[in-house]
């Protein structure tokens, strides 16, 4: 049986794993996030926790950060979140209070996610907000970075 053709990633997911590989060469997590209206790119950004000595500062939250500063507001009505790594419960919870209208990631993340994965933030009878969510768009080379990453680290 013949391949598949291989389907472009979006754009935004093309740009997180750039993002993302900017990151691990920097000494950071490989994960990228970009935040879209429409076609339009409102921010993007790597994860930055050792760089900037700030714990919060994963990539969500950057780009969240960077988006509601761009549009002036602290809601991101209409936007999507494209994201290298299923995010965490802090992450899930800022998606969350941001009103993002879409999150795309790429790799689950059995061990930290807060989405599909541990709390899952969006299951909670608390949730005040539940974007739609796409798990999988550009898996394969999100989970390559990751375990390229971790394992540089154990030799």
């Amino acid at each position: 049986m013949p391949a598949l053709p291989a389907f472009p990633l979006p754009r935004p997911m093309r740009r997180a794993l750039d993002l993302a590989a900017g990151a691990a060469a920097s000494g950071e997590v490989p994960v990228g996030a970009v935040v879209t209206s429409g076609e339009t790119i409102l921010a993007e950004a790597a994860n930055a926790m050792r760089g900037s000595n700030d714990p919060t500062a994963h990539a969500e939250i950057v780009a969240i950060r960077a988006a509601a500063a761009a549009l002036g507001s602290p809601r991101l009505d209409g936007c999507t979140l494209w994201v290298t790594l299923e995010p965490c419960a802090m992450c899930a919870a800022a998606i969350g209070l941001a009103r993002v209208d879409k999150l795309v990631f790429a790799a689950d993340d059995p061990k930290g996610g807060g989405v599909e994965h541990g709390a899952r933030i969006f299951a909670q009878p608390t949730c005040h907000h539940r974007p739609e969510v796409v798990g999988g768009v550009g898996e394969a080379e999100a989970a390559d970075q990751l375990r390229r990453f971790f394992a540089d680290r154990r030799v």
